[in-house]
This record gives C-alpha cells, sequence and structure tokens, in this order.
C-alpha cells in the first residue's frame, strides 16, 4: 500500500514539474499546463511555434488546420485564456475535450449555416481574440469555402490580424510540431498579392496553404 501511494505522489510530482516547465515556457496558466504536459509528452509535440499567435497583438483570430480533437485540445491549452474558440458541433460535444473546453470560452457552430457575427465583430474590436477551426481540406468545396468567406470577412469588419495555425505530424510514430506565420490583416495579404481582384476570402485561403509549407519551428529549448 506504501509502494502504491509512493507511486502515486512521484507520478503527481512529474507531472507537476513537466507542467511547471511548460508554464514558464509558453507562459500559459498552470491548469492550461496540467492539461498539455501530458499531451506534449505522449505525442511529442513540438509546441515552440505558438509563441507567434500568444504574442500578436489584439485584434486578432486564429484560423486552425482541424485534423483531430487533438488540434482544439493542444489549442485550448496553449492559446491565451481569453480566447474565444468557435468549435464545430462534434468538438463542443465531444467527452474526449470536456477537460480542455473548459480551460476557455468555448461556441458552437454549424458549417452548413455560416454568418457573420456582429457580436464577434464587436468582440474582436474590443481587443479580442478568436479561435476557428477549418476543416483539413486544401481543396474545399462550395460550402465549406464559405467558412473561409465568414472568417475574412469578420477579420476585415474588426481590422483583425489573422494568425494560421497548423499542427504538422512527422516520421513514422508522428510527432507533432506547431507552425504558425506572422499575424497580417486581411489588408496587407491583398496588398501583397500579385494576383488581380484577389478577394478577402482567397487572400486568407491562400494565407493557410502557406502556413502547411512554412518551415517548422525549432526544437524546444
Amino acid at each position: 500500500m506504501i509502494l502504491i501511494i509512493e507511486l502515486v505522489l512521484l507520478i503527481v510530482a512529474l507531472w507537476a514539474a513537466m507542467a511547471a516547465i511548460v508554464q514558464y515556457r509558453r507562459g500559459v496558466s498552470f491548469h492550461q499546463a496540467a492539461l498539455h504536459a501530458p499531451l506534449k509528452l505522449l505525442l511529442r509535440i513540438s509546441d515552440r511555434g505558438v509563441d507567434t499567435a500568444r504574442k500578436a497583438d489584439t485584434p486578432v483570430i486564429y484560423v486552425v488546420w482541424h485534423q483531430s480533437s487533438l488540434d482544439p485540445a493542444a489549442m485550448l491549452a496553449l492559446l491565451p485564456d481569453d480566447t474565444l474558440h468557435i468549435l464545430d458541433e462534434f468538438s463542443a460535444k465531444s467527452p474526449f475535450l470536456e477537460p480542455w473546453r473548459a480551460l476557455a470560452r468555448t461556441i458552437a457552430f454549424n458549417a452548413h449555416h455560416v454568418f457573420v457575427s456582429r457580436r464577434l465583430v464587436r468582440r474582436l474590436r474590443g481587443n479580442g481574440r478568436l479561435a476557428v477551426y477549418m476543416p483539413n481540406d486544401v481543396n474545399p468545396d462550395t460550402k465549406t469555402f464559405r467558412l473561409f468567406r465568414a472568417v475574412a470577412r469578420i477579420a476585415l469588419k474588426a481590422e483583425a490580424r489573422v494568425v494560421p495555425v497548423y499542427m504538422e505530424r512527422r516520421g513514422f510514430v508522428p510527432a507533432r510540431h506547431v507552425r504558425t506565420l506572422e499575424p497580417m490583416t486581411i489588408e496587407e495579404l491583398i496588398a501583397r498579392s500579385s494576383r488581380e481582384n484577389m478577394r478577402a476570402s482567397e487572400a486568407l485561403f491562400d494565407r493557410m496553404i502557406e502556413v502547411r509549407g512554412a518551415p517548422a519551428a525549432a526544437a524546444d529549448e
């Protein structure tokens, strides 16, 4: 019995130590770090790239390629805890994500009924942060592309910066590398394009494609 108690105390101590390291390196709360630490260890997540996202001036929209439940779990644990996460209906109800959903405010949306919410625009104009999750499809159909139109319009109306986020998987036993790009407004993305009559949604989509091919972040310290 004593051996079991000692083992439990050792595991708790190691978990707390890991969480403290994550908290120090990434600047997250201890609650966030405690939930991220086991995922980071088990799934070999290199999360240094999220520093770019955390340091982005507000208003800001983090646009995340959504590949699995790991993406919202990692972002809820790594992005600033005042971020409003706009989850798909499955993620908003998933029992697996319940502990991570407690880390920040979340709302659900229906991907087939996307509209530009004035409340979201007002939140951003008040120096707010949003995280939205895009289906992992580099060739989206018309319905899916409406998500890019809606997010681009919200960013334009709120004059918000956009930070693309992609969790790359590498290796036979995949390690995860968080990729981000520097925050830019939709106007800046359009201005840097060489294409004539570039639409806001196209500029956002091109930026999201760009992050999938960006150099991976350096290894954690």
